[in-house]
């Protein structure tokens, strides 16, 4: 079974880290939504998390990619709140109207701990752009106490440089959402300003800390990186962007999960352009895009094509 990257690193450099992305608590830059609010003394930003990580609920999960549940199931941490404030999300219960629980980094360490014992094949954070601090903290405790299973960030893309580079050999898998190709439909959308610059530069550097995917013989992967993309209505995503900027600028081995399961959920009912959703002629055309783009490892949930 292949180890988490992070027990190579050298003695003392896990709490190092950990320490510093503490740090950047005090004067918030952990996101790069940068509220620059003091989160060590109850300052609340954009993802209004505070000192501590918060979450909705953690288990085995088999709903996520082949490629991260294999038998045992992918060991997801659900976390509260989110960096961004997608007005169509399908998880707004927990990343809007905030349900989940504070936990300190002892407690969340045990989450780790017990989806290993539960037979999971990897760690997998959802939404942990704004607890990145927090979640080094409990990796910290948790790989003292025999954690061993490979990490993966799940995330909406929205990533500053400088917590990548804290992040660079503890993560195995990066899991970046694509979600826009658009500037301005970031910003209307999700809240995020220069959402695809910053996408752009985030996803370049988990690929170059990562390179591209890599699967063990039982078809379970173990490092690299995997994007995935939610096609909108209307092309509203301008997913061929996406798609383009992939293989010219990232690697045309680019493993992408092309998602079709866009409905009008949360506060898209108002607005008319995504109150609905989307038919399979426009799904087609985003995987054909991704096609012409010369993309060469598309998954679209129920097949794959190389």
């Amino acid at each position: 079974m292949v180890k988490g990257s992070y027990l190579k690193l050298p003695p003392g450099e896990l709490a190092k880290r950990a320490k510093k992305a503490v740090a950047m608590l005090g004067d918030c830059t952990v996101c790069a939504q940068e509220c620059r609010v003091n989160r060590l003394e109850g300052e609340l930003g954009i993802c209004r998390g505070g000192r501590l990580a918060a979450v909705n609920s953690y288990g085995p999960h088999f709903g996520e990619e082949d490629v991260l549940v294999g038998t045992g199931g992918s060991g997801t941490i659900f976390f509260t709140y989110c960096n961004l404030s997608c007005e169509f999300c399908q998880n707004c219960e927990i990343s809007q109207l905030g349900e989940g629980d504070e936990v300190p980094a002892g407690e969340l360490a045990g989450m780790m701990l017990d989806l290993q014992k539960r037979g999971c094949h990897n760690i997998n954070l959802v939404s942990p752009s704004h607890f990145v601090p927090q979640f080094l903290e409990a990796l910290n405790v948790a790989a003292e106490k025999g954690l061993t299973l490979p990490v993966v960030y799940n995330t909406g893309g929205y990533d500053a440089p400088e917590t990548l580079d804290l992040l660079d050999g503890i993560v195995d898998i990066y899991m970046p959402d694509i979600k826009f190709a658009d500037d301005d439909a970031g910003r209307k959308y999700s809240g995020a300003v220069e959402y695809f610059t910053v996408a752009k530069k985030a996803v370049k550097k988990m690929h170059g800390q990562v390179d591209d995917l890599a699967v063990d013989g039982r078809g379970i992967a173990y490092r690299g990186l995997l994007v995935r993309h939610l096609v909108l209505p209307d092309n509203l995503a301008r997913s061929e962007k996406v798609f383009e900027f992939l293989a010219d600028e990232v690697s045309k081995d680019t493993f992408i999960n092309i998602m079709d399961q866009y409905y009008p959920a949360f506060n898209a009912v108002n607005y008319p352009e995504l109150d609905r959703r989307i038919t399979r002629k426009e799904f087609r055309e985003a995987v054909d895009a991704a096609r012409r783009a010369g993309l060469r490892r598309i998954y679209t949930g129920f097949n794959k094509i190389f």
